[in-house]
């Protein structure tokens, strides 16, 4: 089965699932994501959608999803961390259920706030 989304629309609903988990203060842009900051500002509103978001794979290949964020300091990092992985693996699930049978999801916590 095949993925039926693109990879830019996947990082965006990664993002805005990641975004959505209890304890997530905000996704931690990469450089290439604050490199890209000024073209995307002009179309976003100043928002980057999948800043902290890195999709990998497909195509026949196990996906990889690295995600990283900053956790709310009242919220324990661990939980957090799990619960931003289970909303990606839930969304992937939903989306192609083999490809996410193969799918490595890694979530990094850089901060807390």
């Amino acid at each position: 089965m095949t993925l039926r989304i693109s990879r830019a629309a996947l990082t965006q609903e990664i993002a805005r699932a990641v975004r959505d988990v209890p304890g997530v203060a905000f996704l931690r842009p990469g450089l290439a994501d604050l490199l890209r900051a000024a073209p995307a500002s002009a179309d976003t509103g100043g928002a980057h959608s999948g800043a902290g978001v890195r999709v990998r794979g497909g195509g026949g290949a196990p996906w990889h999803v690295e995600v990283r964020l900053v956790a709310l300091s009242e919220n324990r990092t661990v939980d957090v961390a799990r619960a931003a992985r289970r909303a990606v693996e839930a969304l992937l699930d939903g989306l192609a259920a083999q490809e996410a049978a193969r799918a490595h999801v890694s979530v990094t916590v850089t901060g807390r706030l």
